[in-house]
């Protein structure tokens, strides 16, 4: 019997040697063996592992891969830089430090409370920004809690005989549980509980942080070091807004409206302003460690004014509404300002 294709189909070239012999018959009712040989050469056609698909009239052999259609990446506009904002928010931080650094000036042994009077006020608009503007579950009570903190620690860092950070740590840990328990009190607001206790914790640790600035003014050189870290805070967030006003390039991102120029000169001219104050200032200061301190300070209230507008843009993206306008943005140089008063605290431990 001879196969029904044609002689031509599937033709294999015989190989050199000597002939192998011929092959076993294959058994009734199986399939044949299938054979193996050299490897196809080029021309030859390739088997393929698996059944062919079927190709429609008109449709070419392989698709290329320009014509695969990718999804197109949303592109997102950058938001607009308003000049006139940017400077009020230069305005309102350069007025906050020197409030600050003048009520520094008028603290001495057995006069602390006009400072504490100032930095009192100072915590209440902080309460006021940040809850405003994170509005978390239960906020009027989480406000209340806050200014109840606050005051008592002013009077902590007051009338305690030893000048420390143990009391307003204490006060801390309790008005955050406060917080939270106040939180948990109604049920609507018990389901956001787990979503807000980041901004109750910032809210509470903030009003407790401008706290230590008294509790600095109590310790030898401590005046002089709330004038050097504050002064340079002030000035750097101050340069930092004016910068965005003029230059904000480049930009950090499309949603948040602040420049890289603004933030690395607001630092380094800070850092020079630390550095003349500490030239005039008695010992143990010194241009290098006033440099030095006014540094951390000022790199500590630039970044956390930048993480505010980062908070800010993230929860617009995220489609909650915007809050109270003035709110939003006392924010930023609230935030760098509670978060440069502990810095200038451990600085002054550290290096005086």
């Amino acid at each position: 019997m001879f196969p029904s294709t044609s002689p031509e189909a599937g033709r294999e070239s015989w190989p050199a040697g000597p002939h192998p012999g011929p092959a076993a018959a294959p058994t009734r009712g199986h399939p044949p063996a299938p054979r193996t040989g050299p490897a196809t050469a080029d021309g030859d056609r390739r088997e393929r592992g698996g059944p062919r698909r079927a190709r429609r009239a008109g449709e070419p052999a392989r698709r290329s891969e320009d014509e695969i259609d990718e999804p197109e990446e949303e592109v997102v506009p950058p938001v607009e830089v308003r000049r006139q904002l940017a400077m009020t928010i230069a305005g309102f931080a350069a007025l906050l430090g020197v409030g600050l650094v003048l009520g520094a000036q008028t603290s001495g042994p057995g006069h602390r409370l006009p400072f504490a009077f100032i930095i009192f006020g100072v915590q209440l608009l902080f309460v006021l920004a940040w809850t405003m503007a994170m509005r978390p579950p239960a906020l009027l009570v989480v406000g209340g809690i806050s200014a109840t903190v606050a005051a008592l620690a002013d009077i902590a860092a007051v009338q305690t005989d030893i000048a420390g950070l143990a009391p307003l740590g204490y006060l801390a840990v309790g008005g955050f549980l406060a917080a939270v328990l106040g939180q948990l009190v109604r049920r609507v607001d018990r389901v956001r509980v787990t979503d807000s206790l980041g901004a109750t914790l910032l809210i509470v640790v903030g009003v407790v942080a401008f706290g230590t600035l008294i509790v600095l003014s109590r310790i030898p050189a401590g005046t002089q070091a709330i004038t050097v870290c504050l002064s340079a805070s002030g000035v750097a967030l101050t340069v930092a807004r004016l910068t965005d006003a003029v230059l904000p390039w480049p930009r950090l991102a499309p949603q948040v409206p602040r420049g890289a120029a603004g933030v690395v000169a607001g630092a380094m001219v800070g850092t020079l302003t630390s550095a003349l104050l500490g030239s005039y200032l008695v010992a143990p200061f010194t241009p290098t460690r006033a440099a030095v301190i006014g540094l951390v300070a000022a790199v500590t209230a630039v970044l956390s004014d930048l993480a505010v507008g980062y908070a800010e843009a993230g929860r617009l993206m995220a489609g909650e509404p915007p809050t109270m306008w003035v709110a939003r943005h006392m924010q930023g140089p609230l935030g760098g300002f509670a978060l440069a008063a502990p810095a200038a605290y451990a600085m002054c431990m550290l290096f005086l």
